[in-house]
């Protein structure tokens, strides 16, 4: 069991607070989206945000996750959603989309970019080299999930990188 300085409960509520948020986000826009391929990665999404919360708590409950468990199951899954989202985006059509689904997206773009930078101040302001560990574990997943919608929307034309 660890113990937690200040600083750390301090930088862990905020990032429970964000989790919290990106869950209510993600299943609030998977009723909101149009587009049933949208809604589906809404609906995955919230799925692993929850995860992310469940890892919040039980560091702040003193414990410290046990990351190779974690990452052999999420991986299991991971490689599964991206099979399904390879398939999907081969089958969708381009040209056509929708403005409150690209609004959507836009925003949670943006709230990844942000939970993944606050991650990375968090992971700095750690002693625990563990703790550390789960938290850059987070992080990544995070910048995946930046990445799936990112992708979404560069396959929709919503968002041109150039």
């Amino acid at each position: 069991m660890s113990h937690l300085t200040q600083k750390e409960i301090f930088l862990l509520e905020d990032q429970k607070s964000q989790e919290e948020l990106c869950v209510k986000k993600y299943n609030n826009y998977a009723e909101q989206a149009h587009c049933q391929q949208l809604k589906q990665l809404c609906k995955q999404l919230a799925q692993q945000e929850q995860q992310h919360l469940n890892t919040i708590n039980q560091i702040l409950n003193g414990q410290t996750p046990n990351m190779n468990q974690q990452q052999g199951q999420q991986q299991g899954q991971q490689s599964q959603q991206q099979g399904q989202q390879n398939t999907s985006m081969q089958n969708m059509t381009t040209g056509l989309t929708n403005q409150q689904d690209a609004d959507l997206c836009t925003d949670l773009l943006s709230t990844e970019k942000y939970v993944s930078g606050a991650y990375d101040t968090a992971i700095f302001e750690f002693i625990d080299p563990n703790i550390r560990q789960v938290l850059n574990h987070i992080q990544k997943e995070e910048q995946q999930h930046g990445e799936q919608i990112f992708n979404y929307m560069h396959s929709k034309g919503m968002y041109n990188p150039k």
